[in-house]
């Protein structure tokens, strides 16, 4: 069966459960109990420098999973570990229950790997190259035509299949990548930077893209340095220097790093005794003073809270201009979490989370 999308693109949806085919039906049914990825204390070293250091993460099937972080910070490599290109120095690791570096052709035929940078032929046309991409991974000759057709239609380049990759322009061969990487309808997607160096608007369009991916059953997992994007991703994993400094839905990672939820509070009445008593509520985890008239309020839930602090502060004769729930941009989230990375690196003897 296929699922038509508002644009007309056919996708055929994916089974959630991604255990292997091949195993016995006893050791599938504790796979599909598992989640897509599962990473436990991995680490990868070159000589006498730790790249990755730690990380215990897993991935959920049918989730865009983003891997987020500075350049440097240890996301390629993680990646080509998950990819079974390089063997983690210490640790375990399983994607689709088997560790990558045993990967069978049946198990590297259900993944979709889009690299950083164009690897495809510039002087073959656009169907060329998804032609080639087909018969890399196996596909027959005869059945291969409608796979092309779709994964063209669905990056919108069926109409420029006769143009040669030299010919397009840089988004539009980011395109003919992602279309590439498709072309076999694999159940678990890796996306290394699919949106370096693209304007906003095709960025905009890509993420469609994912979430289009998702909804119809496949596991995505992708690299950025855009921290904004990560908004836009199920679950994240940010990294610094290989070590991860967070991990959870967006919003949890959010709140982890500024310590809860934070309320603004604004009001001409400001005194100590009026911060005292917000101080002392219950569900407050902190307070401070930002302006003399503007009070930033740490609490466990801002939504109940609100109301908790007009009430409190009104009853207490104060006149409240303005209460509001502040949102932190993830800018701002990710400076909190690669300071907290840096204090706890300088700290001898802390454990790395």
């Amino acid at each position: 069966m296929n699922v038509q999308t508002d644009r007309g693109i056919a996708l055929e949806p994916r089974d959630a459960r991604l255990a292997d085919p091949g195993m016995p039906a006893t050791d599938q049914v504790a796979a599909r109990a598992d989640a897509a990825v599962a990473a436990s204390h991995v680490s990868k070293r070159f000589g006498e420098t730790d790249v990755v250091q730690g990380l215990t993460f897993d991935v959920d099937q049918g989730q865009i999973f983003g891997i987020i972080g500075p350049s440097g910070g240890g996301k390629t490599t993680t990646m080509r570990m998950l990819l079974g290109v390089m063997r983690p120095t210490t640790g375990t690791l399983r994607v689709l229950g088997r560790e990558p570096h045993k990967f069978r052709r049946r198990d590297r035929e259900r993944l979709g790997y889009m690299p950083q940078l164009f690897v495809l032929f510039p002087e073959l046309s656009v169907m060329e190259n998804i032609d080639f991409a087909a018969s890399v991974y196996g596909m027959s000759w005869f059945g291969r035509g409608k796979r092309i057709r779709l994964a063209l239609e669905f990056v919108e380049l069926w109409d420029a299949r006769n143009r040669t990759a030299a010919k397009l322009s840089g988004g539009m061969q980011r395109r003919l990548e992602l279309a590439a990487t498709l072309v076999h309808n694999p159940d678990l997607i890796f996306l290394d930077e699919p949106t370096a160096g693209i304007d906003p608007v095709l960025r905009a369009k890509f993420w469609d893209h994912f979430r289009e991916l998702r909804d119809s059953g496949r596991t995505l997992i992708i690299t950025t340095q855009y921290v904004t994007e990560s908004e836009y991703c199920d679950r994240i994993l940010a990294l610094k220097d290989g070590q991860m400094a967070a991990i959870g839905t967006p919003d949890e990672v959010r709140r982890e790093a500024m310590g809860g939820e934070v309320i603004h509070v604004v009001s001409a009445d400001l005194n100590r005794r009026a911060i005292e008593l917000v101080r002392g509520m219950s569900g407050v985890l902190g307070v401070r003073r930002i302006e003399s008239d503007r009070l930033e309020v740490v609490v466990e839930d801002a939504g109940p809270m609100i109301a908790v602090l007009l009430d409190g502060l009104r009853s207490a004769g104060l006149t409240i201009d303005e209460v509001t729930e502040e949102r932190a941009s993830f800018d701002d989230v990710f400076v909190r979490l690669m300071e907290a990375v840096d204090a706890r690196t300088a700290q001898p003897g802390r454990d790395v989370r």
